[in-house]
């Protein structure tokens, strides 16, 4: 954990709210701080001209009235800078707009540091949706048949619970060997939210055969399911290398698929081929909003041929 030192006093009251009170990830703090240490230094050349290195200005001594004062123009002027000077993307820019929004509703609403909130009346960034990459059955039965590395049963029970539970990499590599049992998961979400997955034979068979070769006596994290080179718990980082070597054995472009695809892979497969209702899917995926779990409810060219061609109507023609 950041100790974000290099941020005002009101700053780091705010992450630790969000931390303590609103139980927010860690990970989710740290881009919090991301966002606002990037955000005073803009403020910091905007309005006091500062001439260090981006990276190099220093926020710490940043009044807190300054910040009232600011105005939308202000803020419309960083969104500006993130987009030419950071090449920040529509969605990038979105989140950095609710991580300003969030700050100053804090600012304004909970410890009354400021008379009025400039950030109110701030959009967000319009951001075009596409629909979800994802691998389809053929190309994903090929990345498992494909499996091979030194810790081959590790990388295969990884790799079959991301395709068949579509679980988040931060929720893989935080699963503890007491959170299985039989044929469920207990999985620690968003928000520290818990929900329940459960196993199919696939990820049972898959987690009982690593279990097996598992490295229990050398295990640093004696708790941690998944164990990394030097025994510790397996990191986001290296399971994002792990699905790309993999992707690679199995002849499918990294350039296109990412770990987070298979995500994407897993709600999709469940929707098209298992007959899932949108309200279960929601749950195993772990949405707080329905409306997430819609786009992954996306539908293919034949799907929607077949859909027209069932319509009651369809073969209706007038008598002449």
């Amino acid at each position: 954990m950041l100790k974000y030192e290099d941020l005002p006093d009101y700053s780091r009251d705010f992450l630790s709210y969000l931390e303590t009170i609103q139980n927010r990830s860690p990970q989710t703090v740290n881009e919090y701080y991301y966002d606002i240490r990037m955000f005073l230094r803009f403020v910091k050349i905007l309005k006091f001209n500062a001439k260090e290195e981006f990276d190099e200005i220093t926020v710490k001594d940043m009044d807190v009235r300054v910040l009232e004062k600011l105005t939308l123009s202000d803020f419309y002027a960083y969104m500006t800078f993130l987009s030419r000077n950071r090449g920040a993307s529509s969605k990038t820019r979105a989140r950095k707009v609710a991580s300003l929004k969030s700050f100053y509703k804090y600012l304004f609403s909970k410890v009354k540091l400021i008379n009025n909130n400039p950030a109110l009346e701030l959009e967000t960034p319009k951001h075009k949706k596409g629909l979800p990459r994802y691998l389809n059955l053929e190309e994903s039965t090929k990345l498992l048949d494909n499996v091979e590395s030194r810790h081959e049963k590790r990388d295969f029970a990884m790799l079959t619970l991301l395709l068949n539970c579509g679980i988040r990499i931060s929720e893989l590599v935080g699963i503890n060997i007491t959170d299985y049992r039989d044929d469920t998961i207990k999985i620690s979400g968003k928000g520290n939210k818990e929900r329940t997955i459960y196993l199919n034979d696939a990820c049972r068979n898959a987690i009982n055969e690593y279990m097996a070769v598992r490295p229990n006596d050398k295990a640093v994290d004696k708790n941690a399911m998944f164990l990394s080179e030097r025994y510790t718990r397996i990191s986001r980082k290296t399971v994002h290398v792990i699905v790309k070597k993999q992707l690679s054995n199995a002849g499918i472009d990294t350039t296109k698929y990412s770990a987070h695809k298979l995500r994407h892979t897993a709600a999709t497969l469940m929707y098209k081929h298992g007959d899932v209702d949108i309200r279960a899917l929601q749950r195993i995926l772990g949405h707080e909003s329905i409306a997430t779990t819609e786009i992954y409810t996306h539908l293919d060219d034949e799907q929607l041929r077949s859909a027209t061609k069932k319509n009651p109507l369809a073969d209706y023609k007038k008598e002449k």
